[in-house]
């Protein structure tokens, strides 16, 4: 019986008699659309591969037959190159760092456009607030800088720059390289991964909250009120959010340039 109540309250409304629809985990569980033997393809996994098809024939669109002066795709594929590499790539690395900014570019731009995906009609879910999205991408990042690290300065020397800060006296070495060792191997991709996902887990939360009341409020009374100002909170969220998926993907970018020039010489 709970089920078909539940199931009746779906589109409920404020007279309805059925209270208001709020947002639960199961709004971030999806059933598979098809299967391939015995592995799943759900709606995040499916906008993940939308998101990296989008990058890539953007960039195909914008450079396989490039233009002495650019224009349309090309001139906004340069931008963005330009913004990767002058906002991201060099403050951290430098020129040496430039090798990199084909990485850091898809990387940047794959994060992005999968977000965007949280506030696009239809599509609607941002894949990053599913937990597994950012470890995966995190995974990549954190073996990356490991095996640079280790290849360029030695496992005993990578370790040493990651555990022991310049100028630290021997006494304290002890207590200070066991929660460096912790904070800079364990902590920092778990930081990395969480706040992307905590962010756009938050962003799909609060627009799904205010989407559902604006359709939950509607009424030919004192309820069209409260549904017009839900909706123009809707808007206002929804512009918050535009800032938010391009700035976790900003910040998830330079985290990694930065992780990554670390990784060829120690801090000074």
């Amino acid at each position: 019986m709970s089920h078909v109540v539940a199931a009746s309250c779906q589109n409920a409304h404020l007279f309805s008699g059925c209270g208001f629809p709020a947002p639960s985990i199961e709004d971030f569980y999806f059933t598979p659309l098809f299967k391939i033997g015995s592995v799943g393809f759900g709606k995040p996994g499916l906008l993940l591969l939308l998101s990296a098809l989008i990058v890539i024939v953007f960039f195909w669109v914008a450079f396989h037959s490039p233009k002495l002066v650019p224009r349309g795709a090309q001139n906004l594929g340069e931008m963005g190159i330009l913004f990767v590499r002058d906002q991201i790539l060099r403050p951290q690395m430098g020129k040496k760092g430039d090798k990199w900014l084909p990485f850091l570019v898809s990387l940047f731009f794959f994060i992005w456009v999968n977000n965007i995906f949280g506030i696009i009609p239809i599509l609607y879910f941002p894949a990053m607030a599913k937990y597994g999205f950012p470890v995966a991408l995190t995974a990549i990042v954190w073996i990356l800088y490991m095996g640079l690290g280790i290849r360029h300065q030695g496992l005993g020397g990578y370790m040493k720059a990651l555990t022991v800060p310049p100028g630290s006296p021997a006494w304290i070495l002890p207590l200070l390289v066991p929660i460096e060792f912790f904070s800079n191997v364990i902590v920092r991709p778990f930081t990395l991964s969480v706040r992307l996902f905590a962010n756009m887990l938050a962003g799909h939360v609060l627009l799904l909250v205010f989407a559902l009341a604006t359709w939950y409020l509607l009424s030919l009374s004192i309820g069209i009120l409260y549904s017009a100002t839900s909706f123009v909170v809707l808007i206002l969220v929804t512009a918050l959010e535009v800032l938010v998926q391009a700035l976790q993907a900003f910040i998830f970018t330079i985290l990694t340039a930065t992780y990554i020039s670390g990784a060829y010489e120690a801090a000074h």
